[in-house]
């Protein structure tokens, strides 16, 4: 029995008459009705009773009817399935990104977006740390990572990046510390005495690297009191004056109460948020991704240049 015994059984058994049956599929009704015969011969029963003037469904028949109309349809599905996932538009993409992502505006609106014009997409999110993103990529754990290195990072051969953001480090200080109110921003050097709370080192964190290394050209190691995983934690931390911090600018927008944001002043205190996917290996569901991050108004102007913010510092 193949698939066409079941489409020609099915045409019958809907028209219940083989010259209209035959006519609809295309055919001759002689050939039609040997199929039909062959299928019925393999399954031992009969599945239609045929006379003169009329042809009728037999009680397997009828239940035969049912099965084979539902595998036709998981058939079609599959095939559906199969053309929507070579034009890009199934299939499953994985996405990582840093805990400052979902705080950058255009993140989740393009996330939703993507969702509703691809609704057959199963998207997969979850939250790594940059160095874990780009180990998860080269393990093909994740298609796609939204990260943020430190401003020395260059992507190896094996990984593709585009930059869709570019922001400024801020000095987070609780809102009575002596720098809150400073006209013009902060110093790396006006902090080389100050507690910091950071995200942990050894959990890939570009951003971590990146404030040592401006700490360094500063002539200073930060002394750290205390770590946190995520950044609303540090946020927190600062306003009970634990310490201060360094954070991109993007976390403004948490609005935690009793923090104050001064800019780093240093062409090197601008961070990047980078795109990334595995160079070289491209599917049509990934295309579709990149391209509509290419085009995606949010990303395609800041890409260019952040746009500025007030210099003055900005108490939550």
């Amino acid at each position: 029995m193949d698939i066409r015994q079941l489409r020609y059984f099915v045409a019958v058994a809907e028209d219940l008459n083989f010259s209209r049956a035959a006519r609809r599929l295309n055919m001759s009704q002689p050939p039609l009705s040997q199929q039909v015969k062959a299928m019925e011969d393999e399954l031992g029963t009969a599945l239609l009773e045929r006379t003169r003037r009329s042809v009728r469904l037999t009680e397997p028949g009828r239940l035969f009817l049912a099965q084979a109309r539902s595998i036709l349809a998981q058939l079609d599905d599959a095939g559906d399935e199969v053309r929507r996932a070579a034009r890009g538009e199934a299939g499953e993409i994985r996405i990582a990104f840093t805990g400052s992502v979902p705080m950058f505006e255009p993140f989740p609106r393009f996330i939703q977006t993507f969702r509703e014009r691809f609704p057959a997409v199963r998207v997969e999110m979850g939250h790594l740390s940059t160095g874990a993103q780009i180990q998860a990529l080269a393990d093909r754990r994740i298609d796609v990572g939204f990260l943020r290195p430190s401003h020395q990072f260059a992507a190896g051969a094996d990984i593709a990046v585009r930059a869709i953001w570019e922001d400024r480090l801020m000095a987070v200080l609780p809102a009575s510390h002596r720098l809150a109110r400073k006209r013009g921003g902060v110093r790396m050097a006006e902090l080389a005495d100050e507690p910091f709370v950071l995200f942990p080192r050894g959990v890939g964190c570009g951003l971590t690297d990146h404030v040592a290394g401006l700490a360094s050209q500063a002539g200073f190691a930060p002394r750290v009191v205390q770590e946190a995983r995520e950044g609303v934690t540090i946020l927190a931390l600062v306003a009970a004056g634990t310490g201060i911090s360094i954070l991109p600018d993007t976390y403004r927008n948490a609005s935690v109460p009793g923090i104050a944001y001064q800019p780093i002043t240093g062409a090197a205190s601008q961070s990047r948020l980078l795109l990334a996917w595995r160079a070289g290996e491209r599917t049509p569901l990934l295309d579709r991704f990149l391209a509509m991050a290419r085009d995606w108004p949010g990303f395609a102007t800041v890409a260019r240049k952040a746009p500025a913010r007030a210099r003055k510092p900005v108490a939550a």
